[in-house]
């Protein structure tokens, strides 16, 4: 089954999630999938990924970051002043209003008893390191074509960025261009050595945690998945190279449908919850 739910965080803003789950099912636990940049739950793979992991009898949440561009249950960009005005801090603490929303029973009986877990993909997959080391809600983390560093700009863009206001970016799907105002710089800038290192983030975390990514990644190298590994504590990390694979496991939107990839990178995942959760 999946249902559509939304939740208001304390600052007013409107997360709005998908739901998968099989009535009547003992749940094995909660998984929590987070998007990256110019992501949103209903891109490609994630209806696709939701059901998976339901059908396997987890209760899986797939949402919407309020600045993520995309009203609602809606998959194109309509709220590009949003999309401008959001930061790494937003998204870091909105999860964590999501996960305390969970734990809370917002999103029913039983639920908030279940084992946590996040599926955090690229960029979300960075704000799931971050989230996981310091929550102590999370039980296990798995973070697919996860990035290493949240400051992926040049000087010169910086400089740019300085002298307007805002930078521009393009997305290569909808080849709309769409802005990120200074307060995204600036958050990087003030918190980079904080709350946004994802290096100490990673020493400090005592949790199961499954790295996966693309041996073909262009968007982000393979080389910040090896840097993640050697940050990460060997005693409870493992990691897995998708051969011939890109960012997304090759995986399109509009969803085309599975591939054998990213059916791997859904076995491995399952794996490593079923057996930690278990």
């Amino acid at each position: 089954m999946t249902g559509n739910i939304s939740y208001k965080t304390s600052e007013g803003e409107v997360l709005t999630a998908s739901t998968f789950f099989k009535s009547g099912t003992t749940y094995k636990g909660c998984l929590i999938f987070v998007h990256g940049f110019k992501g949103f739950k209903d891109w490609g793979f994630g209806p696709h990924l939701g059901q998976y992991f339901a059908d396997s009898g987890f209760y899986v949440i797939t949402f919407n970051f309020s600045h993520n561009g995309i009203s609602g249950n809606n998959i194109e960009f309509t709220e590009i002043n949003k999309f401008a005005a959001n930061t790494y801090s937003r998204e870091i603490s909105e999860l964590n209003e999501l996960i305390s929303a969970v734990k809370s029973g917002y999103f029913g009986q039983g639920v908030d008893k279940l084992k946590i877990g996040l599926i955090g993909h690229s960029r979300g997959g960075a704000v799931s390191i971050i989230t996981a080391a310091l929550n102590n809600n999370i039980e296990g983390l798995v973070t697919w074509s996860a990035v290493a560093n949240f400051d992926r700009f040049s000087e010169r863009q910086k400089k740019e960025w300085k002298e307007k206001g805002y930078l521009e970016v393009i997305n290569s799907r909808t080849k709309q261009v769409m802005r990120l105002n200074l307060t995204f710089l600036e958050d990087i800038t003030k918190n980079s050595s904080g709350k946004l290192n994802i290096k100490n983030a990673l020493k400090q975390l005592r949790k199961p945690y499954l790295i996966i990514h693309g041996q073909q990644d262009m968007a982000v190298p393979i080389i910040e998945a090896e840097t993640i590994f050697n940050w990460s504590n060997k005693e409870n990390t493992e990691y897995l190279v998708i051969p011939n694979s890109g960012h997304t496991f090759d995986v399109k939107h509009p969803f085309e449908g599975s591939n054998i990839k990213f059916d791997k990178v859904l076995q491995k995942t399952n794996d490593f919850f079923n057996k930690y959760f278990s």
